[in-house]
């Protein structure tokens, strides 16, 4: 995070030593209407988190917010299940995900009691 971000008065955070940052759009909060589901631009994001690799990240601007319409559940669904599918392609052995809990709770009761046991919502 860089320094005084948002006017937090707070130092700059390392990452050095880190593991990778990655940001991708998949795994966003169910979208549109609501203007807090619409994300900032890309080139606004990566000023403020240096750290963070969003070469994943295909547009600056958010081109997936409606004003006018919501995403539908089987649409969200549909997405989570290309997010596993990309988790799925990853060589890391331990991976943090973090997203808003609507994304979650689409999958909640229908995963794996395994998986279900080793996911959280803080």
């Amino acid at each position: 995070m860089a320094e005084n971000m948002g006017n937090s008065n707070r130092p700059a955070i390392s990452s050095l030593n880190c593991p990778p940052f990655i940001a991708v759009e998949l795994f966003r909060e169910d979208m549109g209407i609501h203007p807090c589901d619409r994300r900032r631009s890309i080139s606004e994001y990566k000023s403020m988190f240096p750290a963070i690799d969003f070469s994943l990240i295909e547009t600056d601007h958010d081109v997936w917010w409606s004003p006018k319409t919501r995403e539908k559940p089987e649409d969200v669904a549909a997405r989570g299940l290309k997010v596993m599918k990309w988790l799925l392609t990853r060589k890391e052995k331990e991976i943090v995900v973090v997203f808003h809990s609507g994304f979650l709770f689409i999958y909640g009761d229908d995963c794996h009691p395994t998986l279900k046991k080793d996911m959280s919502i803080l």
